[in-house]
C-alpha cells in the first residue's frame, strides 16, 4: 500500500508491505502505477450513488490489473492519496480477481470500523485482512496453489495475544520464535508486533503482540479480527490488578464478533507467586492447584460457554509449561 501519492516527491512516500519486504521500494514501478492511475482514474471512477453516501469521505477506483517490472498486480486507488494493490505469481491472471477484489475493499471501508489510513496499526490491520480473506477467498474458490513461502497448499493461522500491560506477552512470543529471554529486554510495548512461526502441519502462524498499556486496549477489537485463536495473558504474582485484567477480558468477550473463537488464558509469572516452587514438583501440584481454584472463582472463567478455552500457569523467564502452551495452540487452532 502506497499512501500520499505525489510524483514530485517518491521518497516522501509511505509504503507498506504485508507480508514484510514482498517488494523493495522502485521509483521507476512506483512512477508507471502513477501513472496507471491518472491516466484511467477518471474513466474508472465508481458511480454508484449509494456506495458514495455509505463511503462518504472516501472514493474507490474501480481495480487496474497491470503487470509492473513482470510482476502480475491490481491495484485500486482509494480517495487522493492512497493506491493499495496484490502481487500474484506469474501464473495467476489478476483479472480473475479483479471482481472480489473490489467487492473486499468496499466491504472493508464501507463500516463503521473503516480504515482511517491514519495510523499504522489501522493501516497494518487492513493489509492483514485483506490478505487473509484472498487467501480463504482463493482456497474456496479459485483453487490455486502458490509456491511462495506463504503457499496456499498449508493453512495461515493468526493468533491474537493480548492482555493488560507488563504481563509478559512480549517476552512470551519471542521464547516461541526464538527460545531466548532476557531480564529487561523489552519495554512496555508501544505498538504492535507480528512475529511469524512455521510449523509442519499448521503452516505459518501469525503471532499478533498487542500493546496492554490503557490507551491501546481500545484498539484490541480492530486487532482481533479474523483471528484463529485468542491468547490472554495474567501475570498471577500481581493480585492487586486481577480486578482490571478481569474487566478487560470480558469487554473483549462479550463482543458478539469474537463469539466461538478459541481461547487460551496463560497464568504467567508463577515463579513470582510466594510458596510455589517451580522445581518441586508434588509441591509446585499443590500450591497451583490451590491458585489455579482461587484464580478460577475471581475470574469466573467456567461462566464462559460460547467457545473452546482452557487455562495454562506459565514462567516464561523459566520455560515452565512453555511446551504445554504451544501444544495447547496448536489444539485449540484445530477444533
Amino acid at each position: 500500500m502506497i499512501k500520499g501519492i505525489d510524483q514530485q516527491s517518491i521518497d516522501n512516500l509511505c509504503i507498506y508491505n504485508y507480508p514484510q519486504d514482498i517488494i523493495t521500494k522502485d521509483n521507476i514501478m512506483l512512477e508507471n502505477l502513477f501513472l496507471n492511475h491518472d491516466s484511467q482514474s477518471s474513466k474508472n471512477k465508481v458511480n454508484d450513488k449509494k456506495t458514495k453516501a455509505h463511503l462518504q469521505e472516501f472514493q474507490i477506483d474501480n481495480p487496474i490489473p497491470h503487470k509492473i517490472k513482470n510482476l502480475n498486480t491490481i491495484t485500486t486507488k482509494i480517495g487522493d492519496n492512497v493506491i493499495i494493490g496484490l502481487i500474484f505469481d506469474q501464473d495467476d491472471n489478476p483479472r480473475d480477481y479483479e471482481f472480489f477484489f473490489k467487492e473486499l475493499m468496499f466491504e472493508l471501508i464501507n463500516n463503521e470500523k473503516r480504515c482511517s489510513f491514519i495510523e499504522d496499526f489501522e493501516i497494518e490491520n487492513f493489509m492483514i485482512t485483506t490478505f487473509v480473506d484472498f487467501r480463504r477467498y482463493d482456497d474456496e474458490l479459485m483453487q490455486k496453489h502458490s509456491r511462495t513461502d506463504f503457499s496456499k497448499e498449508k493453512p495461515f493461522n493468526k493468533i491474537f495475544i493480548f492482555g493488560i500491560d507488563e504481563v509478559g506477552k512480549s517476552s512470551l512470543v519471542r521464547r516461541i520464535k526464538t527460545g531466548e529471554y532476557t531480564d529487561n529486554y523489552f519495554t512496555p510495548t508501544k505498538k504492535f508486533n507480528i512475529q511469524y512461526v512455521k510449523h509442519d502441519e499448521k503452516g505459518l502462524i501469525a503471532f499478533w503482540d498487542m500493546p496492554g498499556q490503557y490507551s491501546f486496549r481500545k484498539k484490541w477489537l480492530t486487532g482481533s479480527q479474523d483471528s484463529n485463536i485468542l491468547v490472554y495473558m495474567i501475570d498471577v504474582s500481581d493480585q492487586i490488578r486481577f480486578a482490571e485484567a478481569r474487566k478487560e477480558l470480558n469487554f473483549v468477550l462479550e463482543h458478539y464478533e469474537l463469539t466461538g473463537v478459541p481461547l487460551l488464558i496463560i497464568g504467567n509469572k508463577i515463579d513470582l507467586v510466594n510458596h510455589v516452587n517451580i522445581n518441586d514438583t508434588d509441591e509446585t501440584k499443590k500450591h497451583l492447584d490451590r491458585l489455579k481454584n482461587e484464580i478460577f472463582d475471581y475470574f469466573e472463567f467456567q461462566e464462559i460457554s460460547d467457545r473452546k478455552w482452557n487455562f495454562l500457569f506459565s514462567s516464561v523467564k523459566t520455560s515452565y509449561n512453555l511446551e504445554n502452551i504451544f501444544q495447547s495452540i496448536l489444539d485449540l487452532i484445530s477444533i
